[in-house]
């Protein structure tokens, strides 16, 4: 049987390039999976040597510069922690499209005008409850009576 010469493999400069977005989504993803502060070299690790540690480096340094992780000083180098989930990234690479354009308003009316109805109801719903601050947070994350509040 004749060998594949068509299939690029890892080394092959022919080789899939990943895009910027979607490496930083993998660094993320393996710092919210650490137990706690990491290195570059444990992230590097858990990406299965895929990636030089100076691209790892250099990713974790555009997240930081994003505020995506954040990082401490250890010794010569830095521990890295995600501050933001893939979510956040995500809103964070929308916000910074839409600052880049000089008409907003003409922006954001086509983004909401392509949107599904679900998306579109969902964005609604969640812009009601941004634009309610008088009103209690509810769910799980709603934080109980304070001790001021016990005290009346």
């Amino acid at each position: 049987m004749a060998e594949d010469t068509n299939t690029p493999t890892a080394g092959d400069p022919r080789a899939r390039r990943r895009g910027q977005g979607e490496l930083e989504a993998q660094v993320l993803a393996v710092l919210q999976q650490a137990p706690g502060p990491a290195t570059a070299g444990w992230v590097q690790e858990r990406l299965d040597g895929d990636l030089a540690y100076t691209t790892v480096m250099t990713i974790l340094s555009r997240l930081h510069a994003k505020s995506a992780v954040s990082r401490t000083r250890s010794g010569r180098s830095y521990l890295w922690q995600a501050a933001s989930d893939a979510a956040g990234l995500a809103a964070l690479r929308m916000r910074r499209v839409l600052d880049g354009e000089a008409d907003r308003d003409a922006v954001l009316a086509s983004f909401v005008t392509a949107l599904l109805p679900h998306d579109e109801e969902l964005l609604r719903t969640l812009l009601d409850s941004a634009s309610a601050p008088d009103l209690p947070p509810t769910g799980p994350a709603a934080p109980g009576p304070s001790a001021t509040d016990r005290e009346s």
